[in-house]
């Protein structure tokens, strides 16, 4: 996303990044984090169309993608990565991607799993609002940084199918 420059982006800023890569559907997915991994997680989970995870452990991993059936995880990336932390991190990618999504588990268990999380997804449409909605009401500062990150809003503009998110960011990108 950021090729041969540097960029600094407080956790906050990346994940209305995040909320707005899923809104324009120009991604389904994304592999995220912070130092803990924590308050990326609570960022992503305050912002619209975000159901994101925080996963540690391959077993975190295996159960957020069959359980959880969320679009993104965060992940804890200034904490264990000593010795072999490359490992962990390979086969915590490797769990969250080994099966398919939203299938529920354990077997027995399966049907319910996959209801309780169609719930959690209805309850967020009920108590999240869209990103078109909260786009005038969000701090213009923040907003202006990210939208100025060329290769992250040209990512948007080419990749993005929500017509009317687009559309909007593209009448505030000409004011800026």
């Amino acid at each position: 996303m950021f090729p041969n420059k540097a960029a600094n982006f407080s956790y906050v800023e990346v994940a209305v990044m995040v909320s707005l890569l899923i809104e324009t559907q120009s991604l389904d997915f994304v592999v995220t984090g912070c130092s803990s991994g924590q308050g990326m997680m609570l960022a992503c989970n305050s912002l619209p169309g975000l159901c994101c995870g925080f996963i540690q452990t391959p077993q975190d991993a295996y159960l957020f993608g069959r359980i959880n059936n969320g679009n993104v995880v965060s992940l804890p990336l200034g904490l264990n990565f000593g010795w072999s932390g490359e490992l962990n991190l390979q086969y915590t990618l490797d769990k969250l991607f080994e099966d398919e999504f939203g299938c529920g588990y354990p077997k027995e268990e399966a049907k319910r799993k996959r209801q309780d999380a169609d719930n959690l997804v209805k309850l967020a449409t009920i108590t999240k609002r869209s990103f078109s909605d909260i786009l005038d009401q969000l701090d213009q500062n923040l907003l202006r940084k990210i939208l100025c990150r060329e290769s992250f809003y040209n990512y948007l503009m080419t990749n993005g199918k929500n017509q009317l998110l687009l559309e909007k960011l593209s009448a505030i990108k000409l004011t800026i």
